[in-house]
């Protein structure tokens, strides 16, 4: 669980590429033992914003470790924890030998480092393995090899840049538990880049989100999906009930931008169904994982709006044929409102 010191201060954090900004103006604090998440579209800044921490390309601003100023020192002096999408493990080392590398870099006794590979090894569940060279090895076990040799020496502080991207959707999903499940249990805290919106929500304390290189928000996952800062972001994160402009001035409230949180409304088939809400036709239906997603159409509010309906949501859990006529209740709860906009 995080902690009130803060493992990471970033502030007024900037680069550039020659003419091209990378970054700008960054103001981030990650928590002792906290695990925050980078997210944004390809091209914002998150790896730049990694790379400035670990001290990899030049940076304007303050960067502080643990209170420790780390602008003006070396990549190698900043212990800090990095891992890579690419793995970056050495050839020349088998298995047990990279696992151990950042134990000897921390000089540690000759026991104490044995002991740990050993365990850490045992932990990523490649412990048969330790004799073998490392291009013997999967894409997901070099991966988890990496990993254990950057968390090895228990460093407060990691870096991760897409660590899970090259795995398949299933080992991907497992191996960022066990990490996050890794980080806690040591009480590291870890900044992460992520294009996977679900894993920054699955496993992240709290999502930084990254547009054009400027941080517009970060907050806890919930808090993001509930109340996100404005409309491209609530678009970015995945929301498909969002108006602005002319389109949101026919909506309930007459607001300058809107969402509707779907998950907070309720459609139900029948002109005369009960429950008290707005004339809403569904026009189309297909399958998703856990039920169906209709495409409503709202005459009232010269809008369409997605909603997805699990199967005991409707008359014998199928979807509704295109025409179908039906009542959408919307709460003011269900509304999010951004003023001032269009």
């Amino acid at each position: 669980m995080p902690t009130d010191g803060p493992a990471l201060e970033i502030a007024g954090l900037g680069v550039r590429y020659g003419a091209t900004v990378a970054l700008a103006d960054v103001d981030l604090r990650v928590g002792g033992g906290e695990v925050v998440a980078l997210v944004g579209p390809s091209g914002c800044g998150k790896s730049s914003l990694l790379r400035a921490v670990a001290g990899l390309v030049p940076a304007a601003g303050d960067v502080r470790a643990a209170g420790r100023a780390l602008h003006d020192l070396p990549a190698h002096r900043r212990a800090v924890g990095v891992v890579f999408q690419d793995h970056a493990l050495f050839p020349h080392l088998d298995v047990a030998g990279n696992v151990a590398f950042g134990l000897v870099e921390a000089r540690a006794a000759p026991a104490a480092r044995r002991e740990r590979t050993h365990a850490w090894l045992q932990r990523v569940g490649l412990a048969d393995r330790a004799g073998d060279d490392v291009d013997r090895l999967s894409g997901g076990e070099r991966q988890r090899i990496a990993l254990a040799r950057t968390l090895a020496p228990q460093p407060p502080l990691v870096l991760l840049d897409e660590p899970f991207a090259s795995l398949d959707p299933g080992l991907r999903t497992r191996l960022s538990l066990e990490v996050a499940s890794w980080l806690r249990e040591l009480g590291t805290a870890a900044l992460f880049v992520t294009h996977d919106l679900d894993e920054a929500l699955a496993i992240a304390d709290r999502i930084a989100v990254l547009r054009a290189g400027r941080l517009v928000q970060v907050a806890a996952p919930h808090e993001l999906m509930a109340c996100p800062t404005d409309p491209w972001t609530a678009r970015f994160v995945g929301h498909e009930n969002v108006w602005e402009g002319a389109d949101a001035a026919r909506l309930p409230g007459a607001p300058g931008a809107a969402l509707l949180l779907a998950e907070r409304a309720r459609w139900l088939p029948g002109p005369d169904a009960e429950v008290g809400g707005t004339p809403a036709t569904c026009v189309a239906a297909s399958p998703i994982r856990d039920g169906w997603r209709l495409e409503l159409d709202v005459p009232a509010w010269g809008a369409r709006v997605v909603w997805n309906a699990r199967p005991r949501e409707l008359p014998g859990g199928d979807a509704p044929g295109a025409g179908t006529a039906g009542i959408l209740a919307a709460p003011d709860e269900a509304w999010l409102h951004w003023e001032g906009r269009g």
